[in-house]
């Protein structure tokens, strides 16, 4: 969600080499194409909203309304929903450490998810406590069930990180030691999008070029082929180098 639509197209276009069509989703809505590939959106904030710019996930789902309960069981917060947009049904949530999601009921753009070529790399979740976070998702999204296209969990001992997998791919990282409290609101609980690019160097390039800002710098993360960067809006997201594509 960003507050001007134009300027995060010609931002993302430039970094992440994207074109952009309409959505069914109504006015104010775009659709980001990777080599003719959906792989995100980009909405518009109402000017009357004061909320920060970010980037959520939507986590698919069979049913909004049995999801948002689970959530609502579970001591997260459903804020927004479910409610009908578009061709389906969504709901905007955080989870029990303010950590704020999406879950959305109803046709799901093919290819627009995690861990394809062209879609997203990975996601990334910096909690309070990996374990609890993982209960908590496991139970609200289902994963671990043991149904077939199931996500399963994995454990890293060293680093304490728990692995979400998908089809033998991971698709999402979970990190604990993130505290409630931290002054800068950036450093509180919350999903982090990785997205790939062809060559680390030019989109950083093309990103403080337009405005944008490195929050980390190659070497400092997880890998060595990672940065994490701020959009004009401020918006925190990553990108990966083709050698850092799939997280250990």
């Amino acid at each position: 969600m960003a507050r001007d639509l134009s300027a995060a197209q010609k931002f993302y276009g430039a970094v992440l080499g994207w074109d952009f069509g309409p959505a069914r989703l109504g006015e104010g809505f775009s659709v980001a194409f990777s080599d003719g590939v959906p792989v995100a959106g980009i909405g518009v904030l109402p000017p009357t909203l004061t909320i920060p710019v970010v980037w959520t996930p939507y986590f698919a789902v069979d049913d909004a309304d049995i999801t948002a309960a689970r959530i609502r069981e579970r001591s997260g917060t459903v804020a927004v929903g479910p409610l009908s947009f578009g061709t389906g049904r969504a709901a905007l949530a955080s989870d029990r450490d303010g950590a704020v999601f999406g879950i959305w009921q109803g046709e799901v753009i093919p290819d627009w998810g995690m861990g394809g070529e062209a879609a997203p790399a990975w996601l990334e979740l910096r909690t309070r406590n990996a374990f609890d976070a993982a209960i908590f998702y496991g139970e609200v999204l289902e994963w671990a069930c043991g149904q077939t296209g199931c996500c399963e969990v994995a454990y890293v001992e060293e680093d304490q990180r728990i692995l979400l997998r998908h089809a033998g791919r991971t698709v999402a990282r979970l990190h604990g030691g993130t505290l409630s409290e931290a002054p800068d609101p950036h450093l509180r609980p919350r999903w982090h999008v990785h997205f790939r690019v062809p060559d680390l160097d030019v989109a950083v390039k093309a990103a403080t070029g337009l405005g944008g800002s490195t929050v980390t710098v190659p070497g400092s993360g997880p890998s060595p082929h990672e940065v994490t960067l701020r959009d004009p809006e401020g918006a925190l997201f990553g990108i990966a180098g083709p050698t850092g594509s799939a997280p250990a």
